[in-house]
């Protein structure tokens, strides 16, 4: 066997790792069209889940947020309320504050 062959067993591992789950979903747009979440993200979106052989659409939502709470079972609005407050350290300066860093000339 040479040194870049591998057993059937790992090569059969690896690639039924990389393989589409059956159930897996994705969100795409409603006409069909495949492109970014970043286009147009008021415009309905269709939820889709893999059967083992195709994408069959499972619900729809009207915009890019409303299909992600549907996705990952996110109720409501997807606002976090009650939540505590962020310590002092955490909270952002003023940005027109004079600045400590290195790339702030005096």
């Amino acid at each position: 066997m040479d040194e870049f062959e591998e057993p059937l067993e790992l090569w059969a591992a690896r690639r039924d790792a990389r393989r589409r789950q059956v159930g897996e979903r994705r969100v795409s747009h409603a006409d069909g069209v495949r492109r970014g979440a970043h286009v147009d993200p008021a415009a309905p979106r269709v939820v889709e889940e893999w059967d083992g052989v195709q994408w069959v659409v499972v619900g729809a939502a009207e915009g890019y947020a409303a299909a992600q709470r549907a996705l990952h079972g996110i109720a409501g609005d997807g606002v976090m309320r009650g939540m505590m407050p962020r310590p002092e350290s955490t909270v952002l300066r003023d940005p027109t504050a004079p600045g400590r860093g290195r790339h702030r000339k005096p």
